[in-house]
């Protein structure tokens, strides 16, 4: 998606007020918030760009219940919320999974996959449902980062390329609509016969038109360095034929794990984090927000996740400065002007 922010470059430590562990729409909004509270932050995510399972899975569905939106495509959605948080300059630690959690009195540091430490005042878990992981297909990982790809931050990269996506949901139907008029050609391939993308979305592809593959799965891949073809089975006929391709994106679905988190002693119901009233969780200076979150009535929606965000960041900042104020006053109460985000 273009606009997005870049990961952060590599580093062996980092040092920030807030630490945002979730990069999708809620975790950008914790990010904003920490911004306009006058906080260094940084978001963590084990995804290689922002915007979680937006990103990841409907980048080009419409989502209708933001506030303030009618209707929004959900890349635009994420690339808004990142053009907010961006005024205040947030460090953006993609790629990053975060693992170990260690009290040090007054900073908490988290532990990412890399090794990358990161001290934090606090920590707001703005997860989802927890870490994703792209399912990869065995046959196609020697070509990861050499023409196969999990996700599309820049469709640009694949102009007069010929591209085969592979998969038959909503992120599968969305990447080939945006990547027909850039491509040299988009082939979809599918495993079964019916698609789990919205029927509009199906519609539209299919409209392009953009030759589509079902009841196919890919069984080889050739390349001398770099992807060149790969092999499609036609599990009806047994018939293989190949495709020259410089390019797949191979939308076939996440795993979710929470398994990290849970080692760190929160409570955890049902695969989520139980929170109280101030999305403060069983750990001291641990917050969480969004989807992950546990408490009675609890409704899961974006717009939620936007409130729980900006209770989390204010109750966290009250409880590590007693000096601060729970409420910050409104923002259009301040100078009406834009920090400079360059």
């Amino acid at each position: 998606m273009p606009g997005l922010p870049p990961a952060a470059a590599p580093a062996a430590e980092a040092d920030v007020d807030a630490l945002m562990i979730g990069a999708g729409p809620v975790g950008l909004y914790a990010a904003y918030y920490a911004g306009f509270r006058g906080l260094s932050a940084a978001v963590m995510d084990s995804l290689p760009e922002v915007g979680g399972q937006v990103a990841a899975m409907y980048p080009e569905r419409l989502i209708y219940d933001v506030a303030g939106f009618p209707a929004v495509r959900g890349r635009d959605l994420v690339a808004a919320l990142a053009a907010q948080a961006g005024r205040y300059r947030p460090a953006y630690l993609l790629g990053q999974r975060a693992q170990g959690l260690e009290n040090r009195g007054d900073r908490l540091v988290v532990t990412a996959s890399s090794g990358l430490r990161v001290r934090a005042r606090f920590v707001v878990v703005t997860g989802g449902i927890g870490t994703f992981t792209p399912r990869r297909l065995p046959v196609l990982s020697r070509f990861e980062d050499r023409g196969v790809a999990y996700f599309v931050p820049r469709p640009d990269d694949y102009r007069g390329k010929d591209v085969a996506i592979l998969g038959g949901g909503d992120s599968a139907f969305g990447w080939a609509a945006s990547l027909a008029p850039l491509a040299r050609s988009v082939t979809l391939v599918h495993r079964r016969e019916r698609f789990r993308a919205d029927q509009v979305l199906v519609r539209q592809v299919l409209g392009i038109p953009v030759p589509v593959l079902t009841s196919a799965e890919v069984v080889a891949a050739h390349g001398n360095g770099s992807l060149e073809a790969i092999d499609v089975l036609d599990k009806r006929s047994r018939d293989v034929r190949q495709l020259r391709v410089q390019a797949v994106v191979a939308a076939l679905g996440f795993t979710a794990d929470t398994g990290p988190l849970q080692a760190w002693g929160l409570q955890i119901s049902d695969r989520r984090i139980v929170v109280d009233t101030r999305m403060a969780t069983s750990l001291q200076r641990v917050y969480a927000a969004g989807d992950i979150t546990a408490y009675p009535g609890k409704v899961r929606l974006i717009s939620v996740g936007f409130g729980e965000a900006a209770t989390a960041v204010n109750n966290a900042l009250a409880a590590a400065d007693p000096a601060a104020s729970l409420f910050p006053g409104h923002s259009s109460d301040l100078p009406q002007s834009l920090p400079d985000a360059s």
